[in-house]
């Protein structure tokens, strides 16, 4: 199956060209994610949000902006995602969309075109910082032979994927999943990009661990055998969309080592 995970390989050194920016549809509270009898879920606004990143690809950042259809005005959103993540009920009228989707939806309500990626940057007023610190090394990285450096990052969600998003990850990412369905680490996958190997382990993380979220992890290692780590961004980059997709939002990326 061809999917942005196998493309990554092939474009390893040249990185991603996709959208470095999330869009989000707010349906109304009293509507479903999906098409009831009486027609699509009807949508009250939409959210725009970017991360930035470290050098180390590690997020320190999280540029936002919110659109309401009510009164048609943008609006500062950085306390709307942290409660878009925080909040189980809320975050069920949370649906991710794609940029197209988002311009459909805003042509619609608003009567003319979502503003170009530019524009929606200029709109970001309140960033949320994040803590950011060096990964606690106790030691050396232990390196496999053939390569020069390992780095760990997880990847932090706000939600718990159910069977069917397990089994389409399986498929997506030739994930080898784990015999007991109740146990911590859910899946395994890997890729070669080039020279490098990375693996990611689909971690239930659960509640009351991660600040108070129901949380799901990505747990990435990447072993570095080339000389530049322009694989790394593009990679994280992807498991995130990936993850968006199946009912997810993301909330981090840390680098542990």
């Amino acid at each position: 199956m061809a999917t942005g995970i196998n493309r990554l390989s092939e474009t390893a050194v040249v990185g991603s060209s996709s959208s470095p920016f999330d869009y989000y549809l707010v349906l109304s509270e009293t509507d479903s994610e999906t098409d009831s009898e009486t027609g699509p879920a009807r949508v009250d606004g939409i959210v725009v949000e970017e991360y930035v990143y470290g050098d180390d690809h590690a997020a320190v950042g999280l540029d936002s902006v919110g659109w309401s259809a009510a009164d048609g005005e943008w609006w500062n959103s950085a306390a709307f995602s942290r409660e878009m993540r925080r909040d189980p009920l809320l975050r069920s009228r949370i649906v991710a969309a794609r940029r197209s989707e988002a311009e459909s939806v805003y042509r619609g309500l608003a009567g003319e075109d979502l503003p170009g990626e530019t524009a929606l940057r200029s709109r970001f007023h309140d960033r949320e910082p994040f803590p950011s610190s060096a990964p606690l090394l106790f030691g050396p990285p232990e390196v496999p032979e053939g390569y020069h450096d390992r780095r760990v990052y997880r990847i932090l969600f706000a939600g718990q994927l159910d069977s069917g998003h397990l089994a389409h990850l399986r498929d997506v990412w030739s994930m080898d999943l784990a015999a007991d369905p109740h146990a911590r680490v859910a899946g395994t996958a890997r890729l070669h990009a080039g020279a490098d190997l990375f693996t990611w382990d689909l971690r239930r993380i659960g509640a009351g661990v991660a600040g108070g979220l129901d949380a799901t992890g990505l747990d990435v290692t990447a072993l570095l055998a080339g000389p530049y780590a322009t694989a790394i961004g593009p990679l994280l980059r992807e498991l995130t969309t990936e993850m968006r997709f199946q009912g997810l939002i993301p909330v981090t990326i840390e680098r542990f080592a």
